[in-house]
């Protein structure tokens, strides 16, 4: 398996790639190219949904990756294939994003962020720690002030000085997996392969969009206020109500995220009706996850809401709430819609 990290506008990749898939030039582009459609999702809805953000991180529009990832047999072939001089790289930039507009360009080489030298790779084996230090180091400078890249393009050193869009502060992991997986921590979004491969292209950023809504309304910290269980012990008892409500949260909400990043709200619906009976899987998900024809139909009328309301919609009352205790009580979210046919 492997897991690559992306960080909103800064967008970080961490695969741990065995030795023989590494050197393997156009399986690196494969996942390049994965990558880069995370990012870009992820940092059109965090950017558009920064104003509601509680946390924020400067949106650079780019993504890293360290030599370290990768198991030490196989470095020379990835420093080859990605032209890294030193142990830190841009994967890539997101077009017309901060980066890209200030002059980074996909493959150079990175020898400072914001004054502070990016280091080397400390472990012969395969590990993220670097990225998720330097990720880290990142996100907790102002998010809207410039940031200084110093690089190594060829035989030129540049210095770059990059003005980031503030972004929701959440990190966005591709994991490479045949099922699909998609969850959020509350600083995290991952998102599985599964859905890069086989959901239409048009409706991907259905999903990210619901698992950053799980963010910003800090669901997880809720559901562990509440005193729910995680896992197997999520289908039952008083645990199928709080999961349910924080569901059909996100659904609701994620509608509101990509009106709001520009995407058609719409697609949301068509996510649930065709992907959805793919989704929900075993008896657990089955009681903790409301069925797919309900979400489909809670999101077409928030779809309908916003269309109506236009310019001057708000988001959901439960916004508004995102403090609070978290009771159970998902049914008064359904404010009567029929289920889905």
């Amino acid at each position: 398996m492997l897991a690559r990290d992306m960080a909103l506008g800064l967008a970080i990749c961490t695969p741990l790639l065995a030795p023989a898939a590494a050197q393997d030039g156009a399986m690196l582009e494969t996942l390049r190219q994965a990558d880069m459609r995370l990012a870009t999702v992820g940092a059109r809805i965090s950017t558009a949904m920064a104003p509601f953000c509680d946390r924020l991180e400067p949106g650079l529009g780019l993504q890293l990756q360290t030599i370290a990832q990768y198991a030490q047999s196989a470095r020379p072939a990835v420093r080859a294939h990605f032209r890294m001089r030193g142990d830190v790289g841009i994967e890539g930039v997101i077009a017309g994003g901060p980066a890209e507009r200030a002059g980074l360009r996909t493959d150079d080489s990175v020898i400072s962020i914001a004054g502070v030298p990016v280091g080397t790779a400390s472990s012969s084996a395969a590990t993220t720690d670097h990225l998720v230090a330097l990720h880290a180091r990142i996100a907790d400078l102002p998010p809207d002030q410039p940031v200084t890249f110093v690089v190594q393009r060829g035989e030129q050193t540049l210095n770059v000085r990059v003005t980031p869009q503030p972004a929701c502060r959440t990190r966005y992991e591709l994991q490479i997996g045949n099922r699909f997986e998609a969850r959020a921590n509350g600083e995290m979004v991952q998102i599985s392969s599964r859905y890069i491969e086989d959901v239409d292209p048009d409706l991907f950023p259905a999903v990210v969009a619901h698992e950053l809504a799980h963010n910003i309304l800090r669901h997880k910290d809720r559901l562990e206020a509440a005193g729910a269980d995680f896992g197997l012990a999520s289908g039952f008892g008083q645990n199928v109500g709080l999961f349910r409500q924080t569901e059909i949260q996100a659904d609701i909400l994620s509608v509101d995220i990509l009106a709001r990043a520009g995407y058609d709200p719409r697609i949301a619906e068509t996510f649930w009706r065709t992907v959805g009976p793919r989704l929900l899987q075993g008896q657990i998900r089955r009681r903790s996850h409301p069925p797919f024809r309900d979400r489909a139909a809670l999101v077409a009328a928030e779809a309908k809401r916003i269309a109506t309301a236009g310019r001057d919609a708000k988001l959901p009352d439960f916004y508004d709430q995102r403090n609070a205790t978290l009771d159970g009580d998902w049914r008064k979210l359904t404010n009567g819609v029929k289920p889905g046919k």
